[in-house]
């Protein structure tokens, strides 16, 4: 089965926290295999569980929980050469380099991308995004 979503790393962290609701709620809605995350964002998390002190304990339980229910898409060679137009595409925007390779993942897989930061996916060509916080 083909996946629909990829989730940015946001809407893990939502989804681990179970905050805000509606983002649970639109994921429930999700037949098994129609979400993914990137293995870039799984960078991310993992970063964030390594960085995150007294809480890294738990934090490490939530990730690998989460993990559970929701497969990481390794970034092959299809998505780094989705990367090199995505990245051209976005050369005024010198930060980002995270999101630029998530954005390229996502065109490579040819799914939507789910974040909060819809600002950050703008001006990739073809890109789909959804934000699952304010349901648009």
């Amino acid at each position: 089965m083909k996946p629909k979503f990829m989730l940015d790393t946001n809407i893990c962290i939502y989804l681990m926290k179970n905050h805000p609701p509606e983002v649970a709620e639109r994921f429930a809605q999700c037949f098994v295999g129609d979400v993914v995350i990137s293995a870039i964002s799984l960078a991310e998390l993992e970063h964030g569980v390594a960085c995150s002190g007294a809480a890294a304990g738990q934090n490490r339980d939530a990730l690998d929980g989460f993990l559970e229910e929701i497969p990481v898409a390794p970034f092959e060679a299809k998505a780094a050469r989705a990367y090199g137009p995505a990245r051209h595409a976005t050369r005024e925007r010198k930060r980002d380099a995270l999101d630029k390779l998530i954005a390229a993942h996502a065109l490579a897989l040819d799914v939507t991308l789910v974040t909060n930061n819809e600002g950050g996916f703008v001006g990739y060509p073809g890109l789909r995004v959804e934000n699952w916080v304010s349901n648009h």
